[in-house]
């Protein structure tokens, strides 16, 4: 339920964390972090696009009466505004009620509708740079901010992968983990803990 989004601020681009908790309730929505009543909107339509589209992502049908989510945007003390985290809120909703894992390696920024839309969002620039710094090479960006990628700096996109979508279909296909990785991320893990407890034993003697 961790996904790295992309906002624009007075100072230049910064990554924006969404943090998506899932517990037994009544539907409600909660939204902490300090947020604007666009971001809050944003929220509510990213929710109800989930709710459109339980059925085809394996969503039990009554979710929306049985489990309350829980959104956070941390570092609370700083104001957040606008619609361009829509697709990041869509992506954590999705992750913590249909249990799929997100990729850390990528990070999305982009407006979405109630059907599903993705809408060009400002601060391309910005938001690209700001990924590029913490070591992301992937980025999903809206179909028609296209143009504004094509004009980054070369130092900048030579090493970068952009997916670009038109609607929400496009961002699935490429922010979740596929189930080989999860497998394979599952036996490395299991190596690692092989490996610990090899060395444990071997200290004991």
């Amino acid at each position: 339920g961790v996904v790295n989004g992309l906002a624009w601020t007075a100072v230049g681009g910064t990554m924006l964390e969404v943090q998506a908790v899932k517990m037994e309730g009544k539907g409600n929505l909660q939204l902490t972090g300090k947020l604007g009543s666009v971001m809050q909107e944003s929220a509510k339509v990213a929710y109800s696009y989930v709710r459109h589209i339980k059925n085809e992502l394996g969503i039990k049908n009554k979710f929306n009466e049985e489990t309350d989510i829980h959104l956070h945007f941390p570092e609370g003390a700083v104001p957040k505004d606008g619609p361009s985290a829509g697709i990041t809120i869509t992506t954590a909703i999705i992750s913590v009620l249909a249990d799929k894992e997100v990729r850390q390696d990528i990070a999305m920024t982009g407006e979405i509708t109630i059907t599903g839309e993705v809408l060009a969002i400002g601060g391309v620039k910005e938001k690209v740079i700001a990924a590029h710094r913490v070591g992301i090479r992937e980025v999903v960006l809206p179909i028609d901010n296209k143009i504004d990628a094509e004009e980054l700096p070369e130092e900048i996109t030579k090493d970068m992968t952009f997916h670009y979508a038109e609607t929400y279909d496009d961002v699935k296909k490429v922010v979740f983990v596929k189930g080989k990785e999860k497998s394979k991320k599952k036996e490395t893990e299991k190596t690692k803990v092989t490996k610990k407890s090899k060395s444990a034993k071997t200290s004991k003697k």
